[in-house]
């Protein structure tokens, strides 16, 4: 899954800075790149580990049933809350709400924000405890894609000529799976949407807020929509929890450590090695979930998905080469520069 709380955006422009598509990142790639190297190994390791617990979530979230998606998404919410506030009061790091009370503007957009990571959590938990792992694996294949158009529609950015290619071969992608399936891929597409407008929502706000305090903030947000879902739950079917022995009650209550851990590795890598590292690594979490989808959760993949498999991944694939190839160019541009006018 997806982190929610810190955004790594750089730059000016979301498409070409993102660490979904890994383009305009000289600077941050030279400043990490004089980092000692048991650093650098370390945030790889960081960042592995971070996309790595990512991709084990069907696993965790399909063990959880038969808690529905709505009652997982409250307690998600809740014992998140409650994990980040104990984090911040063992740490004493509570200067920071005072001064993010007098900014609205933070505030609202951070309250969006909330409101698409919550959609894209209960898609997600939806789809796995469904069946549908292996379409949830791909809305997140495709999210580097859907970022990119997003940063044209919204962002009005001018894209790379191979950035146009990787988008129509996503689109491509996309018409074909709806049309051989029968249906338009909702799942795939909400989630791909959702935590692409997430990013953009918290580029636009600003990183005033690291991982904990974004995302303490945002499930504060949440926390009253997730009171109210567990009593309606109640009300309609009835609650899950407790009802299925000491091990499926721990592990809705590690729920919040489920959430935040892999978060806070991620924060820690990103500040350790360069972003078009860890836009490589990201794609190790989707390949992780279809393989849990197809060779421990037993969900069927026809002929037809793996094709449109590949023609996502062709797509990526084209995307990387432009992001490589715009690195490159921007490199030897820097140490053609004269010393006096180099950055400093």
């Amino acid at each position: 899954m997806t982190p929610a709380g810190r955004d790594t955006t750089r730059g000016t422009g979301l498409a070409s800075a993102r660490t979904d598509t890994v383009g305009d990142t000289v600077g941050d790639t030279a400043a990490v790149s004089s980092a000692p190297h048991a650093e650098v190994r370390r945030g790889t390791l960081l960042g592995f580990a971070a996309y790595g617990m990512w991709g084990l979530f069907p696993l965790y979230f399909d063990a959880l049933k038969p808690a529905g998606a709505w009652e997982i998404l409250a307690h998600r919410i809740l014992w998140t809350l409650l994990f980040c506030v104990a984090v911040l009061l063992v740490g004493r790091d509570l200067g920071w709400v005072r001064p993010l009370l007098r900014r609205p503007r933070l505030l609202a957009g951070t309250a969006v924000a909330a409101v698409l990571i919550a959609v894209n959590w209960v898609v997600y938990v939806g789809a796995v405890t469904s069946g549908n792992t292996s379409e949830a694996a791909l809305g997140y294949f495709l999210n580097p894609l859907v970022t990119v158009a997003l940063g044209v529609v919204v962002l009005g950015e001018r894209l790379r000529w191979l950035q146009w290619v990787a988008v129509g071969i996503g689109c491509v992608a996309a018409a074909f799976l709806g049309i051989v399936g029968g249906r338009v891929p909702w799942v795939a597409l909400t989630l791909a949407c959702s935590f692409a407008l997430y990013s953009l929502t918290k580029k636009k706000v600003g990183v005033s807020l690291d991982a904990v305090h974004g995302l303490t903030v945002e499930t504060v947000v949440l926390a009253p929509v997730a009171v109210v879902l567990l009593f309606v739950v109640s009300a309609q079917s009835g609650l899950e929890f407790g009802h299925h022995g000491a091990t499926h009650t721990a592990l809705l209550v590690l729920s919040g450590v489920v959430t935040a851990v892999p978060l806070l590795c991620f924060a820690a890598a990103a500040r350790r090695i360069p972003l078009v590292t860890i836009g490589l690594i990201q794609f190790f979490t989707p390949v992780m979930q279809l393989l849990c989808a197809v060779l421990l959760l037993d969900e069927h993949m026809p002929r037809e998905r793996w094709i449109g498999f590949g023609i996502v991944w062709l797509a990526l694939l084209v995307l990387t080469v432009d992001s490589m190839v715009s690195l490159r160019g921007a490199r030897a541009a820097r140490r053609d520069l004269p010393v006096d006018d180099c950055p400093r």
